[in-house]
């Protein structure tokens, strides 16, 4: 399995080609961000459209996002996001992740039993 170190906090980031298989576009609200390929496709904040990168943390109401340009904080709420995993592309709204990373599987799961 292939790797990538982040030098920022020594996250460990697996391929993220290696999980592919575990994501839908159901239950990838349920699933960590971390060490995935971002790219923000609506923001509030015009300067943050159509910037991409890695997620390399999470907070309640953040995503850090490492860019070419180098680490960007991006808000959750007022963002969509198309995560890819593998060949695959989802799309999120911000809102449905704006929790803690633990307590993401409690309370995301009322936006998992909406989504298709």
């Amino acid at each position: 399995m292939a790797a990538d170190w982040s030098s920022e906090r020594f996250i460990f980031m697996p391929d993220n080609n290696s999980y592919a298989g575990l994501y839908n576009s159901r239950n990838i609200v349920l699933h960590e961000f971390i060490g995935l390929e971002v790219r923000v496709s609506k923001s509030l904040d015009v300067n943050r459209r159509a910037l991409s990168g890695t997620v390399v943390n999470e907070t309640k109401n953040t995503l850090i996002v490492r860019t070419a340009r180098g680490l960007r904080k991006v808000p959750k709420k007022g963002s969509v996001f198309v995560f890819r995993v593998g060949r695959k592309n989802f799309t999120v709204d911000g809102e449905e992740i704006s929790f803690r990373p633990d307590e993401r599987i409690e309370k995301a799961m009322k936006f998992y039993k909406r989504r298709k």
